[in-house]
């Protein structure tokens, strides 16, 4: 394994209250349980019978079967006051999990290998302890159990369904368990966080031949090529060199013989940024690109261009309450990192779209412990001391919005 993340000095958890300190134990149990049962977008029919009988069986009232799987638990504080939503995903991923751990996925070609189980076990060890100390804060704390983060999205549909009325929401806060910083580093960033996701599918239509004939052709090898090129000129030359963006080609597919030019040529890819003004630029470029190169050849083609996710962009207000909450928190040299900034997607961003809040990170690797690996891979693990991190981090958050 080759990581660069420095292994954590010890993590002082004396500002983690002895109430979840005691309740670590139980986070850790509903983690493993979790990240042995995973299951894919909109399919969490077991993770969500779990969360909705552990909030039973702690008498927090809760709504299932919102935009198919997903769950809210409302929790009233002592008196009237604002009201706070707390979101955790729960999906896993289509990967076969590498872990040799008395955990691992017992499901085969599934795993969690994006820390949405801890995020999961974080949100109910939250639900319990305010559910228990309702004296320490007013108003209402909803916590959104959300399918499908991974695809297609669940965020949406759960604010179509109205996750975020009745009573209105004020304010959001959520979290990421993130390998990409060490145990007891907190990732707090004002504005954008993520990066949009487009997606897009081309197919360019040439006219096949053999190989030692190429004027009879309309190579779409050779198109795609140029394609794949032109297309990275729209970061180098089109988009501001203030701005940060990528546009990828992830899949290229063409051609059947070494002796044979190819008539179609199929590719899929992906552009990030993280201004929203850039919504409908990328895009735009992306066709007129394709479709100049095919017209200069007499090819033609296929495109379809989408936005799966907006960016995550944060609140300045919340997420100065989430940066003083995690000062308060993490005593160690590593601290709190305000330049955190990732091109990859969350669509947490709808739901920023519609109320002021923050997205952070929370630090969960140890290369020391060997739970380094990235997300996504199949080997992807993390150091389960971030669980009471990530409820004392919300529990604060919850006490210091609701006074």
């Amino acid at each position: 394994m080759i990581s660069t993340i420095p292994t954590p000095n010890a993590v002082n958890l004396s500002q983690i209250r002895l109430d979840i300190r005691t309740l670590q134990e139980q986070l850790v149990q509903w983690r493993r349980h979790l990240h042995q049962r995973p299951e894919l977008g909109f399919k969490e029919k077991l993770t969500a019978e779990f969360i909705h009988s552990k909030l039973r069986e702690w008498g927090i009232d809760h709504q299932t079967e919102i935009a198919k799987t997903g769950i809210v638990a409302t929790i009233e504080g002592k008196q009237p006051g604002k009201v706070l939503a707390i979101r955790a995903d729960m999906d896993a991923l289509p990967i076969q999990e590498a872990n040799d751990v008395s955990y691992r996925s017992q499901h085969d070609g599934i795993m969690h290998a994006c820390g949405h189980d801890g995020h999961t076990a974080i949100a109910l060890g939250t639900a319990y302890y305010l559910s228990q100390h309702r004296n320490t804060f007013n108003g209402t704390i909803k916590i959104i159990f959300q399918p499908a983060e991974e695809g297609p999205g669940g965020a949406k549909p759960m604010i179509e369904a109205g996750v975020l009325k009745n009573p209105d929401v004020d304010a959001i806060i959520g979290l990421h368990l993130w390998n990409n910083l060490s145990l007891g580093q907190i990732g707090v960033r004002t504005g954008a966080l993520m990066a949009a996701v487009e997606l897009f599918r081309c197919t360019i239509f040439g006219k096949g031949g053999h190989g030692a004939m190429p004027h009879q052709t309309t190579d779409s090898v050779l198109l795609g090529a140029q394609v794949v090129n032109a297309l990275q000129t729209i970061v180098a030359r089109n988009v501001s060199p203030i701005d940060s963006a990528v546009v990828t080609v992830g899949e290229f597919h063409a051609g059947t013989a070494h002796n044979v030019i190819a008539d179609t040529a199929w590719m899929s890819g992906t552009a990030r940024y993280f201004n929203p003004e850039l919504e409908t630029y990328i895009g735009k470029r992306v066709e007129q690109i394709i479709a100049g190169i095919c017209q200069s050849h007499g090819a033609t083609y296929e495109l379809d261009y989408w936005q799966l996710y907006p960016p995550v962009i944060n609140d300045a207000q919340i997420a100065e309450l989430v940066r003083s909450v995690a000062t308060e928190v993490v005593e160690t040299p590593l601290g709190v990192v305000p330049e955190c900034q990732t091109m990859g997607g969350e669509d947490m961003s709808f739901f920023l779209q519609e109320v002021p809040g923050c997205y952070f990170f929370v630090g969960s690797a140890n290369p020391a412990k060997d739970l380094a690996y990235p997300h996504h891979h199949p080997r992807f693990n993390f150091d389960e001391t971030a669980l009471g991190m990530g409820v004392e981090l919300f529990v604060r958050c919850v006490e210091k919005f609701c006074r």
